[in-house]
């Protein structure tokens, strides 16, 4: 694993922006994978920033977004569908018909994680890949004891997930309780891929990556197996801890 310690947010989003724009200018029709949450945001907006004053084009880009909550329309302010739409779909050139993201509201929600796993294969797997790391490490909505041999599922959320995306909703009560999401086969499968850590409350989660074994205790550590992997991570997550790159 390569990783790169920063200042602050901010310039983890900058340089994960950076990363990403090299990627594409080099790669026009890259297959990227796109997380969610409050960590990759400020990528999205630096990306956006960066489309508007340079022209850097999407337009052949195809994106897989990591998962979905069970039971959220599409046009559900708190679906990963909507945020994906208003934090970046919008503000680009992408064609939205190249953007996907798991329909979590669907009558048969196994057949759509075969359907959503047959399309990722079928467009020859994501290139490039962006994830976050939870308290838990989890990764994508996959919590600790997630099969590292998983595929695109339906997964029950853990109460440290619910409580920490309960920020996003008006009640805890709100926050659905399953959600579709790549499974960590699927994800290991991308030929690279660029985890954003960023503030002190991920502090314990990186310093279970980097010091624990890989087990599926933690889901995160399976990244250890991967052979393309850089961390982008700011002081307050790697404060005290010893980075080996």
């Amino acid at each position: 694993m390569n990783i790169i310690e920063v200042k602050d947010y901010a310039e983890m989003s900058q340089k994960a922006a950076e990363y990403i724009i090299e990627k594409v200018c080099k790669s026009p029709t890259l297959n990227m994978g796109l997380a969610t949450g409050g960590t990759p945001i400020g990528t999205y907006e630096n990306l956006i920033a960066d489309f508007k004053k340079n022209s850097t084009s999407y337009r052949d880009v195809t994106t897989f977004n990591l998962d979905e909550y069970v039971g959220l329309s599409g046009d559900n302010e708190n679906s990963y569908r909507y945020f994906m739409d208003d934090h970046f779909f919008n503000h680009i050139d992408i064609k939205k018909d190249n953007t996907n993201v798991p329909c979590g509201d669907g009558n048969d929600l196994e057949e759509e994680c075969s359907r959503y796993e047959q399309l990722i294969a079928k467009h020859g797997g994501i290139d490039l890949q962006v994830l976050g790391i939870g308290s838990n490490g989890h990764i994508g909505f996959n919590e600790p004891g997630t099969s590292f041999n998983t595929k695109t599922h339906v997964i029950d959320l853990a109460p440290s997930t619910i409580k920490a995306n309960a920020r996003f909703f008006n009640r805890v009560e709100d926050v659905p309780t399953k959600a579709i999401t790549m499974g960590i086969a699927t994800i290991m499968k991308s030929k690279e891929i660029l985890l954003l850590v960023s503030g002190a409350s991920k502090k314990e989660a990186m310093s279970k990556l980097l010091t624990e074994n890989v087990s599926e205790s933690f889901p995160a550590s399976v990244l250890k197996n991967h052979p393309c992997v850089t961390i982008i991570a700011d002081k307050a997550a790697v404060s005290g801890l010893k980075i080996h790159s």
